[in-house]
């Protein structure tokens, strides 16, 4: 298959969440990870949550505890709140919007925007952060892929956006890890919705790269991704499969 996604996409390594350090004030999703990242010149992987108002917010959790202190969901406040909070380990800086994201990387890196799941079990209720980031991101110019774990997401925004390279985020949900009905699980395991949402590339997890659906994608040209390397040894394993690495807790080697 002939993929959207561009090629920088797959030059240079992916820094999870950006290239955080809480230990030098850099916590993850923060400006100061993604000014990291730009310097190191890696690419970037961010998460988007929605707010009360219907704003797109550069933040994993639904909830604000781990990363602010605060109780409470994301999806509860303003974003003009949620950018007065405080992310923990940080100078103070609150949580950015996609909209301050994409000013700080001005097409300088490729950016890899992952939807977290707005429907609570992959289902179709779904739409809102879609359509938001969509907007927000008329006329952005460099290169930039989105991505998902729900298929119902990837399909919303191939209707939205059916220019823009578009993936799934791919699990061997293990039951013990994930908090889904386990049919749910069981179906998303073989990614089967590739097809019907329009997908031009897989971002899957790592422990579970020799998943024969991974090698049946990966012959038919699919670019695979994956997620989340920790070491160099567990990056020289993954990249035996995958053609890019999404990577934290240590500084991925450029390949030659």
């Amino acid at each position: 298959m002939t993929s959207r996604l561009p090629r920088a996409f797959l030059e240079r390594p992916i820094a999870h969440r950006a290239l955080h350090d809480a230990l030098q004030g850099r916590p993850e999703n923060s400006r100061a990870a993604i000014r990291a990242a730009i310097q190191a010149g890696y690419g970037i992987e961010i998460d988007l949550q929605l707010t009360a108002d219907g704003q797109a917010m550069v933040f994993h959790d639904y909830d604000l505890g781990r990363l602010t202190g605060q109780r409470g969901p994301i999806r509860q406040i303003t974003a003009a709140e949620a950018g007065a909070i405080p992310l923990l380990d940080s100078d103070g800086e609150g949580i950015p919007t996609l909209s301050e994201v994409l000013g700080l990387v001005a097409g300088r890196v490729p950016l890899l925007i992952e939807f977290k799941d707005q429907d609570g079990a992959m289902g179709p209720n779904v739409g809102q952060l879609e359509q938001a980031a969509v907007e927000v991101l008329a006329g952005y110019d460099g290169p930039v892929a989105l991505m998902s774990f729900n298929p119902h997401s990837v399909a919303e925004l191939a209707r939205l956006a059916p220019d823009l390279p578009r993936g799934l985020v791919t699990s061997a949900y293990d039951p013990s890890d994930w908090h889904l009905p386990r049919k749910v699980g069981d179906h998303l395991r073989e990614i089967p919705d590739f097809d019907r949402v329009g997908a031009d590339f897989i971002s899957h997890e790592v422990a579970d790269l020799n998943r024969p659906r991974v090698a049946e994608l990966k012959a038919r040209g699919v670019p695979i991704l994956c997620w989340t390397v920790r070491s160099p040894a567990q990056e020289a394993e993954a990249r035996k499969v995958a053609d890019n690495i999404t990577f934290e807790d240590y500084l991925a080697a450029f390949p030659a």
